[in-house]
């Protein structure tokens, strides 16, 4: 089951139809989280302003871009390789540009320019107004750098160029940086503080993509359930607001039922929550619209009290239990998957039966996990020893693995015999013949094309399953067409 251990770190080739005005090529490669996906649509259309066209092929390019991860060592060496490419690449193409953005450009900051020599320019995610003068940097020959983070940049006033999309499904970016100090994430560090965006241009921008035949969005976010607009600032500050900004606040739950009832025929999902952050009332949100898929993604990281303090994260175990029953209670078809991460430091063996004992109460429907990637700056490399053997790590993280298998397939089972509303996504990856869409769960399901076409809801009988794919066949067209 790859969906499970997926690392999410491909390079993505973006590709912009040709604007006969334009006279460099960019191309861009996008390594991590759905919001570097989004970041890259950000970046895409700024530079298309300045002159430049987006396309898939190396060979054309002028100016190369990296969007770039931090999170685990992995990706980070990743992107180290592809750089070292492109660095290549120059020696017989002299006039190509390499940058890198995002959070490993935040991360190492001059480091890139000054000690390794392997790019032109290093642009944080906070910094992507400033390419056009950065890039005229150096065409003059100068390397250029700005890593500087925001207190209020939302990109808000920026509509993103759709690159590598289907044509169905769009990312909407909510928020951006976290305040929730993770000792083993460099995200704060990388993102900055957190801070929201206008709701109402959160709105005009999904109904600009309902107009232009998308069907579902993603609301995008560090942590999404931290989403609070009161006129603009940092969500630390809100405390100090006006009375009457406090009380024309708009919070996660009272977005998710702005975008809802304003399209109420567009597919609405978010990710990613945080279980100290989510509340009765978005779980209430979610039951009351028909059109906010029933899925949440709820990373847990461990299943100890003792290592999720060490991690600070600032939930319990029972109080992680107490979420999912409150969601298990008002939307009881609702999909749960996990981020899990196996071999923090002091993890002992009690600690990792927790963790497996947790997933048998939850029986997640699919999730990410890794073994523990000590990073740089962080708390956890400053404090604690990364003291568990790699091999230690290795098993644990295969037997959560083979645990959240067990647990996805029975979880799949339980669509057999339903009839489920998909929305058309694309063509199979293993038959022409047939199509493949989401449920509302997050589910991917194939079935026969027949009469049916892309971008379409459609009814399906699921008939069987393994346990990452329903399998099924087209009963009709979904009332929502």
């Amino acid at each position: 089951m790859e969906k499970i251990i997926e690392e999410k770190n491909q390079g993505t080739a973006l590709t912009l139809e040709k604007d006969r005005k334009n006279t460099r090529n960019l191309y861009i490669e996008s390594y991590g989280c759905q919001m570097n996906f989004s970041d890259s649509e950000i970046v895409a259309s700024i530079l298309a302003q300045e002159g430049f066209n987006t396309t898939n092929s190396l060979e054309e390019a002028d100016l190369v871009l990296v969007n770039t991860c931090s999170i685990r060592e992995k990706a980070e060496l990743t992107v180290r390789k592809r750089l070292e490419k492109f660095n290549a690449i120059k020696k017989t193409r002299p006039h190509i540009r390499v940058g890198v953005l995002g959070c490993m450009a935040e991360r190492l900051k001059s480091k890139l320019l000054e000690e390794e020599r392997i790019v032109d320019m290093v642009v944080g995610p906070d910094a992507y107004k400033d390419l056009p003068n950065l890039i005229r940097e150096v065409d003059e020959g100068r390397n250029a750098v700005n890593v500087i983070l925001s207190k209020d940049e939302t990109y808000g006033d920026v509509a993103p160029v759709r690159l590598n999309s289907n044509g169905v499904t769009a990312f909407v970016s909510i928020t951006r940086g976290c305040d929730n100090m993770c000792t083993f994430c460099v995200v704060p560090f990388t993102r900055g503080r957190e801070r929201s965006r206008d709701p109402q241009s959160i709105v005009q921008e999904v109904k600009e993509l309902w107009e232009k035949g998308y069907r579902e969005v993603t609301l995008l976010g560090q942590n999404v359930d931290s989403y609070l607009w009161y006129g603009g600032g940092l969500k630390k500050d809100f405390d100090a607001a006006s009375d009457m900004q406090k009380a024309t606040a708009v919070n996660f739950a009272n977005l998710l039922a702005l975008v809802a009832e304003a399209q109420p025929r567009m597919r609405i999902r978010f990710s990613t929550s945080n279980p100290q952050d989510m509340t009765l009332d978005v779980i209430e949100t979610m039951a009351r619209f028909k059109n906010i898929c029933k899925y949440i993604h709820l990373p847990v990281q461990s299943g100890s009290d003792r290592i999720l303090k060490a991690m600070n994260r600032l939930h319990t175990r029972e109080e992680y239990f107490e979420l999912i029953n409150n969601i298990r209670t008002i939307i009881p078809d609702c999909a749960i998957s996990q981020d899990i991460i196996t071999g923090f430091p002091t993890e002992t063996e009690e600690d990792h039966q927790d963790t497996l004992s947790l997933m048998d109460y939850v029986k997640y429907d699919f999730g990410f996990m890794f073994a523990y990637s000590e990073r740089p700056g962080t708390l956890a490399a400053r404090k604690l020893e990364d003291n568990i053997p790699e091999e230690v790590k290795k098993r644990r993280l295969s037997e959560v693995i083979d645990l959240q298998l067990k647990h996805s397939l029975k979880r799949t089972k339980e669509h057999l015999g339903k009839i489920e509303e998909v929305l058309i996504e694309g063509t199979s990856k293993k038959s022409e013949l047939q199509w493949m869409g989401r449920n509302s769960q997050n589910t991917v399901v194939v079935f026969p094309k027949e009469h049916y076409a892309f971008g379409e809801f459609v009814m399906v009988r699921i008939e069987d399953c393994t346990s990452a794919t329903l399998l099924g066949k087209a009963v009709g067209y979904s009332e929502n067409n």
